[in-house]
């Protein structure tokens, strides 16, 4: 019976219609493979219908899809309301809004990470390199000088034999470039106009030197490298715009500058901070935000700074676990910010933990609040059994828990060895417990082996109630990082991705 269900749904899908919207193809779950087997080719936007990011997004989207279209090229843009397309959504690791993934050949399986900006010229741009040939050939200057002036960053190997050893590291490279054009000429007069008089690869950009030139042994793993150091500005200012750039490159240490544009001094300390960025090249990228700027309020609450706190310097790791690191001096000097990244580099700063003061309260409620100060103390009590809500203030499904989380409180308040407790996660960080998503709940079991338990059952009184009396065993696992979509997802709020406040 339910093998013949499976095939009459899958009929039904086969036949199910694509419709579009501005160019757009609209995705559902009854006709995405349908849609995949039409345009085999197809950028998948996952969006939410209330998301702010995503209505930014929408008109560029629309536009790079209107311009392939008119180009007459096969790939196409789709978008998926995964608020109603819960299952795709979950199919594909949905974990924030938007999500940009790009399917190709009509593979269903491992689609890529679309990692380029947000702008449409960008959208065609990553698409026809994802598709296209990974080195296109330049046969003269006007083609040279096209390409220079509609890229920001551009990269021209200089080859007189296109069999050379230099040449295939090149295109090798080329091939693992998403977000950089790579092109490759023999011609004489593109070598004259460009000043070039042997074989070489250079780097072309509209910001900082203009032009860097490679030096070294040719090899993939060096052009890489060089085309990594070379393809941002020394200092990037974060904008919704310039966040997947930031993000969806290889280096993951990230140092930032809080000031605000309109600080008298704000030149001075950019070129301080500028000036410290030449010796990270390919190492720490720079990144200043504009502190005065309404949408950049979260990304100070996250570094635990306040506006009139600013400037300041922070400095966070992006790799599996975030960690961030807060300068011992407030200078902002070339030096006091060289000094600092140096000691980061060699390994001999320690993590900078946010922590509020203990609230003189802290243990008058039903639910007890832990902050950095007092949180090792209360969950590793040997003798008590204690039960966290990690949330964000801004959290909808932190507020939506709140009365159920209170009830529970209340039920076990005059227990002896249960405690029901919350800690506001944006404001406080624990060493020993990473926080992902909003809520994350865990259990924290009396005993002296300081065990962990992940609360993944149903967030009712009853579900909470039977995780609790059976000792954490119904609705619990073993702590480990989990895919929530009903969790609201923290990560960092540099990225650019909405998750439902």
């Amino acid at each position: 019976m339910l093998k013949f269900l499976l095939i009459c749904t899958l009929a039904v899908a086969s036949r199910a219609e694509v419709g579009e919207e501005e160019d757009v193809l609209v995705l559902k779950k009854s006709n995405f493979e349908e849609a995949l087997k039409a345009h085999p080719n197809i950028l998948v936007e996952f969006y939410a219908p209330w998301c702010g990011h995503c209505k930014a997004l929408a008109p560029e989207f629309a536009k790079a899809a209107g311009l392939l279209k008119a180009e007459g090229s096969e790939v196409r843009l789709g978008k998926v309301d995964a608020t109603e397309e819960t299952e795709l959504a979950q199919e594909y690791g949905v974990r924030g809004y938007p999500t940009i993934k790009f399917f190709k050949g009509g593979e269903k399986e491992s689609p890529k990470e679309y990692s380029a900006g947000r702008q449409a010229d960008d959208i065609v741009a990553w698409l026809k390199k994802r598709t296209g040939p990974a080195v296109a050939t330049l046969a003269g200057v006007t083609e040279a000088e096209s390409l220079i002036a509609d890229n920001e960053v551009a990269v021209i190997g200089f080859f007189k034999d296109a069999d050379s050893e230099g040449a295939k590291a090149f295109e090798k490279a080329a091939e693992t470039t998403d977000d950089v054009p790579f092109a490759m000429t023999a011609d004489d007069a593109v070598f004259a106009k460009f000043e070039v008089s042997k074989d070489s690869v250079v780097l072309f950009k509209k910001f900082d030197e203009g032009r860097n030139t490679f030096d070294g042994e040719l090899t993939k793993e060096n052009l890489l490298a060089f085309v990594k150091a070379n393809q941002l500005p020394l200092v990037i200012e974060f904008t919704e715009q310039t966040a997947p750039k930031i993000f969806g490159g290889e280096i993951k240490s990230h140092i930032l500058m809080f000031l605000p544009k309109t600080a008298k001094d704000f030149q001075d300390k950019m070129d301080q901070f500028k000036k410290a960025a030449e010796g990270f090249k390919g190492r720490i990228l720079f990144i200043f935000i504009d502190s005065d700027v309404d949408d950049n309020q979260r990304i100070l609450e996250f570094f635990g700074l306040k506006k009139e706190e600013c400037p300041a310097i922070r400095l966070i790791t992006l790799e599996d676990e975030m960690t961030k690191y807060r300068p011992e001096s407030d200078a902002i000097t070339a030096e006091s910010i060289i000094s600092f990244c140096e000691l980061f580099i060699e390994g001999k700063l320690k993590p900078h933990l946010m922590s509020q003061d203990i609230p003189e309260d802290w243990d008058k409620n039903p639910v007890r609040v832990l902050v950095g100060k007092n949180f090792e103390e209360v969950v590793f009590d040997s003798s008590k059994n204690v039960f966290v809500e990690f949330y964000a203030p801004w959290c909808g499904h932190c507020k939506q828990l709140t009365p159920i989380w209170e009830k529970l409180a209340e039920k076990y308040k005059d227990s002896a060895d249960i405690i029901v407790a919350k800690m506001d996660s944006t404001a406080n960080e624990i060493e020993a417990v990473k926080v992902h998503s909003f809520p994350t709940l865990k259990f924290f079991p009396a005993g002296e082996e300081r065990k962990v338990i992940d609360y993944n059952g149903e967030r009712t009184l009853e579900g909470f109630t039977k995780f609790l009396e059976s000792g954490g065993k119904e609705g619990g696992a073993p702590a480990e990082d989990e895919d929530d979509l009903d969790a609201e997802v923290r990560s960092s709020p540099l990225e650019t991705g909405d998750d439902g406040d």
